[in-house]
């Protein structure tokens, strides 16, 4: 395919262990670990040594896989003891295990406004108390809702309170873990600032080199703003050449995602190689001269890893640019290399600096997409041949597209849930509108105010940018355009992987046991996914959600559902907490009712406070119970404490009779320790769901 034997890819080979004992570190990074993994590590080493100095009088050559498997568990010990040496929870200076009535940050990343907060994250550079610093170490998330914040910028030092708190984990089924994204990223905890609670120390303290970079990714941003007028043509122009996402509309989001082509907007592999083409061409008069070929190397590298920090050092361009880096090397010095074993190199360079990287999506997907194209690509195009050069020009294009998207398929089905039907339609539109967006807006950029020149070349900027814009919203609202709500477990996400391998690579070798596999690995997937779907639908539950200030309860019965909510579908919070749960349970018909709504279906009834789904009955009482007193209690199996309201149990046991008690998290702090207090005193069940997860009774 790519290597008839494994040692034409030593890199990729040796990659793997490496790969293997930094997901190793991850899910086991405690510090008590390091100790005797470095003795471990230590000891092989020295084996390694002495194997080597005595290799004849042990004979090692008898038993040439020794060497290998020394190797290969030295690897996973490096990754294992790197990805807990990158842990920033085992530095006994971490600030969250020093007291701090304030803390001295740095800001390391570009500030950005969004709903109304401006966030950043930010190094913990001392923990001050009573005034006297005390050096400290860690990253903390920050938002401000103050406009002033505005004029924060990177390098900046603030003196801010001591009041962080953790990260809080995901409350609802289903619902995007974030603290988990950001424990990926080093950071775990996060503050949350008003105005008077937070003074400016210092300015200008970061990387002089970030620094101006950031300044003149802002600068090139605002001449985008100059003669570009549509704000989803300036918001994708930014993304796609400079990397900056701060201005892209949910709506642009979701077409490009829903076509197949969300990778446009990730600056990638395909922008630097664009940067590379320009540079090469620009430069080629150097041929010309004896040390030509030298210079030029000298000047694109830096300009490349230029451009890779102007759009943030995202994992795709880091790639890219190391590479692109090696091949340029490899092409002044006439070095044939492998490509994935340049691709298995910049993994380990980039791994090497941060390990946590193989947590990055973009980082997965990038070196996924690159692996396939290197290794899938070829056989896809086998496929069919063709005589006229245009249409098999075409049918490169296509078979690049194909085994990009076979090989990301699992993973982004396993993080987005969907699968964009015209995938292949949509990548080869795209390609031109790219090229002449990316060329017109680097000399747009580059070149200084000329009129009628920059006037022309913002003009077929913005022009291109609405024309892609247009036609990828047109295919988003096709017909079956995508198949949603593909939820995976980790077990068939792996099975689909060694699916797709087993598939391709009988493709390629015509070996009868790779097919028999293949189809045992396909039927055990299709038992996985109808057992999964047969329990879904013979299911019925309530889910009580923790929706912060907001009511949420799912009645689910079957692939049916009625959600009480007094959220909007259309809704942020609606599409982040209810909207996942539905999707993963198969929901395939959802009515939403708002709380004070009377309800009339084959499964739910709900007449004024009191619901009954199937054999269990839930009542509310909400701020506007009456304290009344009724002849006959009222016998359910919940009782839904909403809003805060200020009667006391006693009076409610009146008139209800209950099992367990819902206390909901639009109930304030003060209203749910009043009622948790009640309840303990009652000696009665109950269940808090403010900053705790939600709670789903089972139904039959």
């Amino acid at each position: 395919m790519i290597a008839n034997h494994k040692g034409e890819i030593p890199v990729v080979i040796l990659l793997l262990p490496f790969l293997l004992g930094i997901s190793i570190g991850i899910n086991f990074s405690s510090g008590t670990y390091l100790m005797p993994l470095a003795v471990g590590f230590t000891s092989l080493l020295i084996l390694f040594v002495l194997l080597n100095f005595y290799y004849t009088r042990f004979k090692v050559y008898k038993k040439r896989w020794l060497g290998g498997m020394i190797i290969h568990m030295l690897l996973l010990f490096a990754g294992w003891i790197a990805a807990i040496s990158n842990n920033e929870l085992n530095n006994s200076s971490h600030f969250s295990k020093l007291p701090a009535q304030r803390l001295q940050v740095r800001i390391n990343s570009e500030p950005q406004l969004k709903n109304g907060l401006i966030r950043f994250t930010a190094n913990v550079v001392a923990n001050v108390n009573q005034k006297q610093p005390s050096p400290a170490t860690g990253t903390l998330m920050i938002a401000i809702k103050d406009s002033s914040a505005l004029q924060l910028a990177y390098g900046d030092e603030l003196l801010i309170s001591g009041k962080f708190a953790p990260i809080d984990p995901p409350f609802n089924p289903a619902e995007f873990n974030y603290k988990k994204y950001l424990a990926h990223q080093n950071i775990y905890y996060q503050e949350f600032l008003y105005p008077g609670q937070y003074r400016l120390f210092q300015s200008n303290t970061g990387n002089l080199l970030i620094a101006n970079a950031l300044a003149l990714r802002r600068q090139m941003v605002q001449k985008l703003k100059l003669q570009l007028h549509d704000p989803n043509a300036i918001a994708v122009a930014s993304t796609l050449i400079l990397g900056y996402k701060a201005d892209l509309s949910e709506d642009v989001l979701q077409a490009y995602s829903k076509t197949g082509t969300i990778h446009v907007l990730s600056v990638s592999g395909a922008h630097v190689a664009i940067i590379w083409a320009l540079l090469a061409f620009m430069l080629r008069f150097l041929n010309r001269f004896r040390h030509g070929g030298l210079i030029k190397p000298i000047i694109i590298i830096p300009i490349i890893w230029y451009y890779a920090m102007l759009t943030g050092f995202s994992p795709a361009v880091c790639r890219a640019a190391v590479m692109i880096s090696a091949v340029i090397l490899g092409k002044t010095y006439n070095r044939h290399i492998n490509n994935l074993n340049i691709l298995a190199v910049s993994a380990f360079i980039l791994l090497l600096y941060n390990p946590l990287l193989i947590t990055d999506l973009g980082f997965q997907l990038s070196y996924l997409a690159v692996a396939g194209l290197v290794v899938l690509q070829p056989v896809v195009y086998a496929w069919f041949t063709f005589d006229n050069k245009w249409v098999d020009k075409l049918w490169a294009l296509c078979s690049v597209s194909i085994a990009a998207q076979v090989i990301t398929f699992p993973l982004s089905a396993f993080y987005f849930h969907r699968f964009p039907v015209y995938f292949l339609f949509s990548n080869l539109f795209i390609v031109i509108p790219t090229a002449v967006i990316m060329y017109s807006g680097i000399f747009y950029l580059l070149l200084p105010q000329i009129p009628y020149i920059s006037t022309a070349l913002a003009w077929i900027l913005e022009k291109s940018i609405l024309f892609m814009n247009y036609v990828l919203t047109r295919v988003e609202h096709l017909p079956f355009a995508s198949i949603n709500k593909i939820w995976l477990t980790t077990t068939e996400y792996l099975l689909l992987y060694t699916i797709i391998i087993c598939t391709f690579y009988f493709l390629y070798d015509r070996k009868v046991w790779l097919l028999r596999t293949g189809i045992i690995l396909i039927f055990l997937l299709a038992v996985s996914v109808s057992i999964k779907k047969y329990h879904s639908y013979s299911t019925n539950s309530i889910a009580f959600l923790n929706l912060r200030k907001n009511m949420g309860i799912v009645f689910k019965n079957g692939n049916q559902a009625i959600v009480l909510s007094n959220l909007a579908d259309t809704d942020k919070n609606y599409n982040y907490s209810i909207r996942p749960y539905l999707d993963s349970c198969k929901i395939n018909d959802v009515v939403l009712y708002k709380p004070e709504q009377e309800i009339r279906s084959g499964f739910l009834r709900k007449q004024g406070d009191f619901m009954q789904f199937r054999n269990q009955s839930v009542a509310i009482v909400s701020k506007d119970y009456e304290d009344t007193t009724s002849a006959v209690k009222l016998k359910t199996d919940y009782l839904y404490i909403t809003g805060s309201p200020k009667i006391p149990l006693a009076i409610i046991n009146k008139n209800h009779e209950y099992h367990t008690i819902i206390i909901d998290a639009t109930n304030t702090p003060k209203a749910v320790q009043f009622i948790v207090d009640q309840a303990s005193a009652l000696h009665t069940n109950y269940v808090v769901l403010k900053r705790n997860k939600s709670f789903v009774a089972a139904s039959n």
